[in-house]
Parts: structure tokens; sequence; C-alpha cells
């Protein structure tokens, strides 16, 4: 089979950084697909990407499809052919569509009716025929955020489109997209190299633009930068390579030059966070800590996309730009000192939470209120707690955080300490916004625990109760981040503490009107998050449902069950008695006579029956404290030792007998062992996935 290399290059003015990487793996995709369902083989398929480009490369595409047979299926025999079995008009029409002749139709049998059928050739796609049509498709599959148009065009995409390179081997294939027409010529950098390419082949496109300064793969620029940004790091310094930063710098040059600049040992007088924030969001600068102390170090690494001959004036202009920056942070940080942080509390009540809900004064009443009755409950010092909560907002309003919001929480506790607050307060007030997302680290103190769960419970409760869940791909309250967070704490409290009651206790502090099952709400949606909590162990769905339906609201508990299940799970008894629970379910589900009144052993006839009822017995003795321990892998091992009992009674015993009274006896039987399993989980729900 014939094959050659397709090269698709779309050229645009800079596109934004946090958005390439997923354009160009769409673009790709729809290719590919587009290759397939067109049935022109390949081998690999590439993709590539800078701030002026998206690429697709793929090797070894099919010249041509391979031909194949087709049954085509027409009209009824009762149509396509008269009482005298001579073909009808229908029929003939029908041949003549698929170019042969009617005395070759055959009939086949479909869905029970007889009908004219066609056997025909289909010859194989033509790659250069089809291609770009195929990626045609794909660049308007293309997900862009904000479309845009240029010059007198209709046209739309993210950004103005430039040039078009459309290769199949060294030969281009015609294509009009954006007024363009497609060539070989694609563009160097901007700088160093503004002026056409020609690209003579797929194979030779990354060579070829290397030659004119640009590195079209993603991962060679990632790996590039981030190896010359760590050799600029002195003996004792270490480099803060932060990941979202060195995919974003990696989105915004084609040929990276890392260099080392300095500011103002003065400004370390500033809260850290604040001079990092001021060069990590604003300037995209890289910064460094001392590696004993971990204190930051009047030094940043930047990134340029220029090589350029006096690379001193590219950094002494970097330390220009920043300087303004930092001294804003200073400014900000030496006026917001003025003024305590309690005393701006007041100004939250001009500030809306969520027009309904009130503002975030009245959200930091509740806060205060709900971390009053979890301070008692988790072993926090009540007064630490109260006193972080009450100012846990304030910096909201501050210049320093108007200013940098990623400081929310930071700044708070710096200024609670420059206020003379106490040690454990100021931290709270920090950590109350931890865990910030999945991975991230929890609180450190029970204060601080108790501040950050009521934040999240008072949120979850609020917005729930006005009808405004998270739906689709929209949470602007971020409220599956937010009971994540209230699903790790809660475990890592290790404590019996009630989902239920703690939402409830939420509810009654809001004084808007919300829906009066809110707290039923938010404990069920919480509770369908732990499906994606435990996935994240390895733990399948199914365990988790069959924790969940023992019914308890303790997450700590829950937790305890979902890892003993899982560990359970894998053994063959659990299979057997996974089985036998659903078969119990199932029976018990079709009958009426259950009511939860024991067995009678007066009725029992046969020996089987006995000894179920007496293992049942024997084994909801020995569970009852080790339930009470909450030690549900003894207890799932006690459960166990029921399987013999179980699969002895369902071989020789008839569920459904004749005799009204032994059935219902029966029955109650299957109910006291269904009751006695769904005390740990209910492992009818289990499924062989999950072993």
């Amino acid at each position: 089979m014939s094959t050659a290399d397709l090269l698709f290059e779309l050229g645009t003015e800079e596109l934004p950084a946090g958005e390439i990487s997923a354009m160009a793996a769409a673009l790709c995709q729809g290719v590919t697909d587009g290759l397939t369902e067109a049935n022109l083989p390949f081998t690999r398929a590439n993709h590539f990407s800078t701030p002026r480009r998206l690429t697709v490369w793929v090797e070894n595409v099919a010249i041509k499809g391979p031909d194949s047979e087709l049954q085509v299926v027409g009209p009824p025999v009762s149509a396509a052919m008269d009482d005298k079995g001579a073909w009808t008009k229908a029929a003939e029409g029908f041949a003549r569509k698929q170019g042969i002749s009617a005395d070759d139709l055959i009939v086949v049998e479909e869905q029970g009716v007889e009908r004219v059928a066609a056997h025909v050739s289909q010859k194989g796609a033509q790659a250069a025929e089809v291609i770009p049509d195929i990626i045609a498709d794909a660049v308007a599959g293309i997900p862009v955020s904000k479309r845009m148009r240029w010059g007198r065009s209709r046209d739309e995409f993210l950004r103005p489109v430039q040039w078009l390179v459309l290769l199949l081997g060294d030969a281009v294939l015609p294509l009009q997209l954006f007024g363009l027409e497609s060539g070989r010529e694609s563009r160097g950098h901007r700088f160093h190299h503004n002026t056409p390419v020609a690209i003579s082949s797929p194979a030779a496109y990354r060579d070829t633009l290397r030659e004119a300064r640009v590195l079209v793969a993603k991962d060679e620029r990632r790996t590039l930068i981030a190896e010359q940004v760590l050799a600029l790091a002195n003996e004792g310094e270490a480099v803060a390579l932060s990941e979202d930063l060195l995919d974003e710098v990696t989105g915004l040059v084609e040929w990276p030059t890392v260099l080392r600049g300095s500011f103002d040992p003065e400004f370390l007088a500033v809260p850290a966070q604040a001079l990092i924030s001021a060069m990590k969001t604003h300037q995209k600068y890289f910064h460094l800590n001392d590696v004993k102390s971990g204190s930051l170090l009047p030094a940043f690494i930047t990134v340029a996309n220029i090589e350029s001959k006096q690379p001193e004036q590219v950094v002494s202009g970097n330390e220009r730009v920043i300087r303004p920056r930092l001294s804003d942070a200073a400014f900000f940080f030496a006026n917001d000192k003025q003024s305590s942080l309690i005393s701006r509390q007041e100004r939250l009540g001009s500030v809306v939470f969520q027009h309904r809900l009130g503002s975030l004064l009245d959200k930091t009443r509740r806060v205060v209120a709900i971390a009053k009755q979890l301070a008692n409950a988790i072993g926090a010092d009540e007064a630490t707690t109260l006193r972080a909560a009450e100012l846990s907002k304030c910096d909201l309003v501050s210049e320093m955080v108007l200013e940098f919001p990623d400081l929310q929480g930071i700044a708070g506790a710096e200024y609670a300490r420059h206020d003379e607050e106490l040690g454990a307060v100021a931290e709270a007030i920090e950590y109350h916004y931890y865990p910030r997302f999945a991975g991230d680290k929890l609180p450190p103190s029970p204060e601080a625990t108790a501040v950050a769960l009521a934040d999240r419970l008072d949120t979850l409760v609020g917005i729930f109760g006005i009808g405004e869940p998270p739906t689709g791909s929209k949470d602007p309250f971020a409220l599956r981040r937010a009971s994540l967070a209230v699903i790790r704490m809660l475990i890592d409290l290790k404590k019996p503490l009630s989902l239920t009651e703690l939402l409830q206790g939420a509810f009654e502090q809001h004084t808007a009107e919300l829906a009066p099952d809110t707290a039923d709400a938010v404990s069920h949606y919480i509770t369908e998050r732990l499906g994606n909590w435990y996935d994240d162990d390895g733990i399948h769905i199914s365990v988790v449902r069959a924790a969940l339906a023992a019914g308890a609201t303790d997450l700590f508990d829950i937790d305890l069950r979902v890892r003993a299940l899982n560990a359970f799970a894998k053994t063959e008894t659990a299979e057997h008695l996974a089985a036998a629970n659903k078969r119990v379910a199932n029976i018990l589900a079709k009958a009426d006579e259950v009511d939860g009144t024991p067995a009678d052993s007066n009725l029992f006839v046969h020996e089987a029956e006995h000894a179920l009822h007496e293992a049942v017995s024997r084994v909801g003795s020995t569970l009852r404290p080790l339930l009470a321990d909450r030690n549900y892998q003894s207890a799932l091992d006690e459960l166990a030792q029921l399987r013999g009992p179980v699969d002895a009674f369902f071989d020789g015993v008839m569920v459904n007998a004749e005799d009204p009274a032994e059935r219902s006896n029966r029955l109650r039987l299957l109910g006291g062992l269904r009751a006695l399993f769904t005390q740990v989980a209910d492992l009818a729900l289990l499924s062989s996935a999950a072993e």
C-alpha cells in the first residue's frame, strides 16, 4: 500500500498561552477522526503548537483507501416483483442506482422481511481528494473561547489566521480557509527569521523551522526552559519551578532564552507571597529561595522569546518593569497596616456575597456561628476559633488583596500578626482556604479546620438552598471543590460527626428563605462526590455504593467501611456472598410477607434452615461489639462465616414453598440475614469489577 505523510499547519497571530495545547490536540483529533471515517489508514499522528501555529503531522497515510464490497438492501420483494415474478420499476430503479442489472439482484431477509439487495464494489477514497475537506472540518471543530473577525472577511477564529500549509508527501493539496490558499510556505520566528519558510516535506518540517528559530514541539521547549532555569540557580539557591508557570511560559515563546535578573533587597520587607504573586502572575517570572532558610531571594528568572545580542539590556528592561509592581505591593502592605484587621469588618457589609444570601459580613457572622458548633465537636479552642472566624474575611477589603486576589488569607494572616493576634488565629485565617485544590494540604490545626469547614458548609447550604447547584460545567461558587474539601477534612478528623447534622446546623444560621430539604440535598451531593474521591485510590464505585447503603452519615465511618469492604471485595468469599445477597434482595423485593418479625424456628422443616438460623444468631451476637468499635474488617470476616450455611440453604430449600406459613417464615429468615449484612454494607451492590 502506497503511503505519504500528511502535514497541516494553521498559522495565526499570537494565541493565548492557556488555550494552545487544547486547540492543537482537538485539531489533531479532528484530522485523525476524519481519516478513520474515510477509511484511510495511517500509523501515527503528532501535533505541535507554538504561539503562532497549530500543526498536525500524520505519518504514513494511505494514498488510496482499500476497495470494499458492500451489500445494499433495497425495497421488499412484494414491491420489487409483480405477481408473475417479473421485476417492477421499483426494482429496476434500485438496480440502476447501484450500477447493476436487475437480473443481478438477490433476495435477502432483514428483520423477517424479504428484500432485494445488490452486491456492489466501492472504490477506496483518494487521500488527495478527501483530505482538504477533512482538514476544513477539523479546523471548524477546534474549541475557541471567543471568536473574532479581522479585515473585511466574515471568517471568525480566536486570532487572525495568516497562512496555511497543507502537504501530502512533497505535494501541496489545495485548501481554501479564512480567505487564504494553502501552500508550503510557513513563517519563521517573528524577530530572528521574519521571512517565509518553504517546507519541502512533512518529515522536514521540524528541522526546517528549527533553522528559522522556531521550536515547534511544546515538550521540547518546556524541557529546554526547565533545564535553563535550573542551570541559572547558584549554589545554595532553589528555583520555584512551578508546573503551571512552566506550562504558561512554554506557550508564550517559540525560541526560548532564559535570563536572570534581580530586584532591590529592600522589597523583602514585604510579605514574600505578595512579591511572588507580582513576579509570577504579572511578569511570568520564576522566583528563587534560599535552600537553608527557605526565604525569598531578591532575584528572578525570566523567559524571553528572543536571543538578544545584548542580553544585559533585556535583563535591565525586566528589572525596570518589575520594580513598579513590587513598589505597588510595598505601598499596599504599608498602607494596609495603618488599620487593624478587625476595623475592616464593617466594610464587608458593602460587599455582596450573593444577592439573596447577603453580604460578606452576613456570611462572616454565619461562619462564626457554625465554627462555634464545630469547635466543640472537634476539640478546637473555642475562643481562638471564633476570633479567626470573625477575622477570616477582613483582608478581602484590603488594598493588597484587591490588587493581588491570590493573597487572600495570606494577607489576613500577616495583618493579624501585625495586630498582635494569637499565632493560632493568624494560622487559622490563612489556612481556612485550604485545601484549595485536589491534593492540596489540609488545615494544620483544629481551629483552622473548624473555620475552613464552616466556610464551606455555609456556602454549600446557601447556594443549594436558593436553588443554584452546579449544572454541567457551570460551578461559579466552586461547590464541587468545596464538597471534596469537606470530605477530606471530615475523614481526616477521624471523629463521629454526622454530615447531615452539620449541614442542618449551617442551614439554621441562614436568615434567607432556603428550600426545607437543603441539608439532605447537600448531603446527597457530597456523598455522590465520594465516587470520584475514592476512584483516585483505585476503589471501585460499587464498593462505595455498597458502603453508603448501610445508611451512615458520618464520613469517617463511611471511609472505614469503604476501605474494609474494598479489601474484602478482593476475596473469593466476597463474590459468593455478593451473589447470595443479590439473590436474597431480589426475593425479598418481590415478597409482601416480610415485616421484620424474626423467623420462628418451630416452623423450620429442613436442617439447612436451622443451620442458617443458628449461624445468623451466632454471627449477629459477635457482630455487635465489632460494629460498636467500627471494626468493619473483622465484622466482614465474621459475615464471611455465613457463606457455608447460606449456600446450603439455597441448595436444599425452596423459599417459595406451597405452604404459606413455611414461605413467610423462610422470607423472615432471609430478611434477618439481609439485615445482618446491611449493618456493614449492602454486598448485593458489589460489582465483579471491584474484585
